[in-house]
């Protein structure tokens, strides 16, 4: 009997990616901090979740379109800059746990597939 990776691994590889693709546009706004005119971007989750469930519950996951937004500041700037350097730090850090809970439940997904190979 064959196994398929896409139905036994579910969403968590395209969680990882998603929370991969947060931390290079995250990493960028805090790279752009001082730069003038500099307009923060984000990645939303909840987007994502509405397309694959849009998509129902028994249709394969397509490859999701993820765009980033603009962020919204708390406070203006002088120089146009919309990046928040202690936001931006909290996003980056509640990503960064958030991806390392995906890889742990892949990481679960992975040893249960290997037991299940072994016969245990």
């Amino acid at each position: 009997m064959a196994i398929s990776f896409e139905n036994a691994l579910g969403v968590h590889p395209d969680t990882l990616n998603f929370r991969v693709q947060r931390t290079k546009v995250l990493a960028s706004n805090l790279a752009n901090v001082d730069t003038p005119g500099y307009l923060a971007k984000d990645l939303s989750f909840a987007t994502v979740v509405s397309q694959v469930s849009s998509q129902g519950v028994d249709k394969p996951i397509p490859k999701l379109d993820i765009q980033s937004q603009y962020s919204v500041p708390y406070q203006n700037s002088k120089n146009g800059n919309t990046v928040e350097l202690g936001v931006e730090q909290g996003k980056f850090t509640q990503n960064n746990m958030d991806f390392q809970t995906s890889l742990t439940f892949l990481n679960m997904k992975f040893n249960g597939l290997a037991k299940a190979i072994q016969g245990r």
